[in-house]
Parts: structure tokens; sequence; C-alpha cells
């Protein structure tokens, strides 16, 4: 016996309802299942990032990923995920230089040479931006060509500059069209650089510049180095030339040396000391610069390192710099030396050098780079190691901007340093601004670090507009790593 409220639907419809209107039942219930699936999918795209980050596994691309990690949920947590990207700084900050203000210097009534200096704590917070690189730039030749012909375009000496330098610098370089070529140890006039360094060697009694070596001559700080053609010369010798030299708003000879592939930083003479220890280099050149030096200090102690374990992360390092790690490409970085980007990697700074072990096995890998190797100023003071060793190294706090001009370095190197930095409490902003003005467009950064750490400077890397590629080492630890690569941006 039926019930009654069956009974109604049968006074309707009859006893068998028509096949019409059960298909349009069907119809029905697909397209609400339909519009039920697009609501939700919607409401999960509304949550889910639009590009989650590229993870690796022990260096090798992970075939299939999850929709959100681990890393993009921490990031988007702490607002990483929307914060915008900077944008491109005015013209009038291409070279930009931070704390160096001659203007600004001179209406505080600082002269004698002081307006010259560093003064950093008379410096202004300037606008969240990044520095663009000059109208013309290009990028620099790879070396060894790079030491004898680089773009004029690429530093701020202008043709009516170059025209009206003294009689030395136009024997020495020369103008041609959009380059500036210096000549090859073949071609050294009589009285040029090659003649002028023998006579160096015969004034300390050497029977020649080939010497300095064998007389224990390795570490060179160039004081006022011109365009670089000294310490050029003694890199032909095996030897570690430092040029080091004062600011200046046109002509820099800083900016020109580090154009050319060789180790060069502004610096102070009047204001302060240098941010060198004592003992530090083997020989000091100084050609008419008119400095008085005081030689005081303590000799460095010994130290203690596991070159092997800088040896193998090298190989790694050198392997993720080939653009080939960001395709599908099945090798194994590591298992080969491929060729470096395709812009020149050249001037390497080492952003918490310790004891200089990057450097070390740079060398011993024959890579043809040159490292700055810098030491926190709150870090262990190991620079009189680093420097004992034959290297390039400087004392800096990291909570100022670095002593050089935008677009100096190929690759900045970072282990450990973020950790230690924000135990300091500097802003990390600052320090990425900085880190984007001193890399050359295409120059690539490599974080290594605590998780923590990499999850702040991924987010930060997205607002620089770098290509960024977290990397996890896969061995259980903490520690990750961070492969970014600036890119060219021209407008």
């Amino acid at each position: 016996m039926r019930s009654p409220w069956f009974n109604k639907p049968l006074a309707v419809f009859g006893r068998r309802p028509p096949i019409s209107l059960l298909l349009l039942c069907v119809v029905c219930v697909l397209g609400l299942i339909a519009i039920l699936g697009s609501t939700s999918l919607s409401v999960f795209d509304s949550v889910t990032p639009t590009r989650a980050p590229d993870i690796y596994s022990n260096y090798r691309r992970l075939k299939e990923q999850a929709a959100v990690d681990y890393l993009e949920l921490r990031t988007l947590s702490s607002g990483g995920g929307r914060q915008r990207e900077l944008g491109l700084c005015g013209r009038e900050l291409e070279n930009y230089v931070p704390c160096y203000n001659v203007s600004a210097n001179l209406l505080s009534a600082l002269k004698d040479g002081e307006e010259f200096d560093r003064h950093c704590e008379m410096s202004r917070p300037r606008e969240q931006c990044l520095v663009r690189p000059p109208k013309d730039y290009k990028i620099p030749l790879r070396w060894p060509a790079g030491k004898d012909v680089i773009w004029s375009g690429n530093v701020k000496i202008t043709k009516d500059q170059f025209l009206s330098s003294g009689s030395m610098t136009k024997r020495l370089m020369l103008l041609e069209e959009n380059q500036f070529a210096f000549h090859s140890e073949d071609g050294l006039i009589f009285d040029g650089v090659k003649d002028y360094s023998h006579q160096v060697a015969e004034m300390i009694g050497l029977g020649g510049d080939s010497e300095f070596v064998q007389a224990g001559v390795r570490t060179v700080l160039d004081i006022g180095c011109g365009f670089g053609s000294f310490g050029a010369h003694l890199v032909s010798l095996n030897l570690m030339s430092v040029c080091i030299a004062a600011y200046e708003a046109t002509g820099s000879q800083v900016q020109m040396a580090l154009e050319r592939g060789l180790p060069a930083m502004i610096g102070n003479f009047i204001s302060r000391q240098l941010p060198y220890p004592s003992l530090s280099f083997d020989m000091i050149h100084c050609a008419q610069c008119g400095i008085v030096w005081n030689k005081k200090g303590v000799l460095p102690e010994d130290y203690f390192e596991d070159s092997q374990v800088w040896r193998s992360a090298l190989r790694n390092y050198w392997s993720l710099l080939s653009p080939i790690i960001f395709s599908d490409h099945p090798k194994r970085p590591g298992d080969e030396d491929p060729t470096p980007p395709f812009n020149m990697v050249r001037n390497v700074m080492d952003m918490n050098a310790r004891y200089g072990g990057l450097n070390a096995a740079m060398l011993e890998e024959k890579k043809l780079v040159w490292v700055m190797n810098v030491v926190p100023v709150r870090a262990p003071n190991t620079l009189p190691l680093i420097l004992d060793r034959g290297f390039a190294g400087v004392l800096h706090d990291w909570c100022e901007p670095f002593p050089t001009y935008p677009r100096t370095y190929d690759l900045l190197h970072a282990n450990g340093l973020l950790a230690h930095l924000i135990s300091e409490r500097c802003g990390m902003m600052d320090l990425f601004l900085e880190m984007d003005r001193i890399l050359r467009p295409e120059g690539w950064v490599i974080f290594s670090d605590k998780l923590g750490a990499i999850e702040i400077a991924q987010a930060l890397a997205m607002q620089m507009h770098w290509e960024a590629r977290v990397i996890d080492l896969d061995n259980g630890s903490d520690q990750r790593l961070l492969v970014c690569q600036k890119p060219f941006v021209k407008k």
C-alpha cells in the first residue's frame, strides 16, 4: 500500500513520467554539479599562489610537486607573497653610491678632503627602488678579454673627460667608438707600466718584477690606482693587487678597475682608518697620493679549515650557475663543470667569508675569478688570516652599504649571513637593495642559510624581480640554498 506522499506525483505525471522530463532532470543535475565544482575551484585558486617556487631535492628537479608546499605557506603567512615588486629608481641614481654625497657634505661645512669621505650618519633614507643600468649599458666581456676592453657606456667617464685627461692616460687607454681599449702586455710602450714595474722592483733590490713572488710579495695595496693598469700588470705576475681610491663623482678609478675585473673598492683617507688590520699587505704602492701611514698591530694566528667541503660546495655552486639547471635537463649538477653563464663571472664577493674557504676552492679549481672576502664587523675577526693567505679582504658592517659603485660584482655568496644579520636586527630590505645595487645585470646570488632565513630571503628576492630557486639539500638538515639571478632590465 503506497503512502499518500507517493500518490501526489503519480496524479500529476501519471504512472510513467515522459522520457524528455527525465532527460531534463539529468541535465539539470549535471549542470548543478558543474556549477558547484567551478565555485570550489575558484575558491581554491583564490588562496593558491599563482607561481609556486621551483624546489630541487638533492640538486635535482622534482618531477611532481604538491599544489601548496610548506615554504609557500610560510611565505604567505608572513605576508611575503603579498609584497609588491619594487620599481626602478630615476636616471639620476644610475651611479648612486650611498654615504657619499659631496654636495651635502659641503653644505655641512666638511672640507679639506672630508667632503669626499664616507659619511653614512649624514645620509637620508632613500626611496625603496632598484638602481637601473645606464641607457647604453652592455654585459661586460668575458675574462680575460674584459681586462683589456670595456664598454664605455658602463662607466661614468665620458669622451670629453677622457680627451681632457693627462698624456699618460691617453698612452695607456684608447677610446674606440663605444669601447675603451687598454694596452696589452705585448703592446706596452717603452716607458709604460711594464717598465715602471721593473723600476719598482729594482728600487727594493730585485732584479726585476718577476722576482716579486720569490721575495715574498703576494698581496699589494694600490692607492690611487688610475685606471687599473698597474694592477692589471701585477695580475699577470700572479700577485693579488687591491686598488683603493677616494670617491669620485666622475671618472672613477675604482669603477674602471672593477669593470676590468680587477679587485677594487672606495676608501676613506681623511676622517677614518682604512678597514684593514695591520700587517695586511706585503707591499703598498702609492703614486703621488700624499698620505701619511701609521703601522701598528699584531700578527695573525693559525687557523683550521675543511677544504674538501668547500671544494665540493664549489662544484655544486658552479653547476647551479649554468642556466641548464632551470630546465628539465636530466643532468645532475656536479657531475661535470659546465660553461659559466652567458655573462662573465669574474668579480665575486663572499659576504661572510670566515677563513676564505670559497676563495681557496676557487683557486684550487683554477677558476678565473677573484674574491672580495668580507668579514662582518661583529663576527669573529678572521681577516688577518684571510689576508695572510694572499687573498683580498675587508671588514664591513652589513647594516650599512658597501663602498663600491653600482653593477660591480658578478656573483654574491652569503653563507650564514642572513641569520647573523637577523640577530643584529639589521634591515633585510636595505641589505637586498644594496645587493641589487652592486650586482651586475644577469649576475647571481647564492644564499646558504637556515630555513627561516631562506624563507625571508625568497620573499625579498621576488620583490627585487630576481629569478629565485630554493634548493633542498635532502640531507635531513635545516640548511637550504637559495639561488637567484638578477634580470637585465632596461627602460
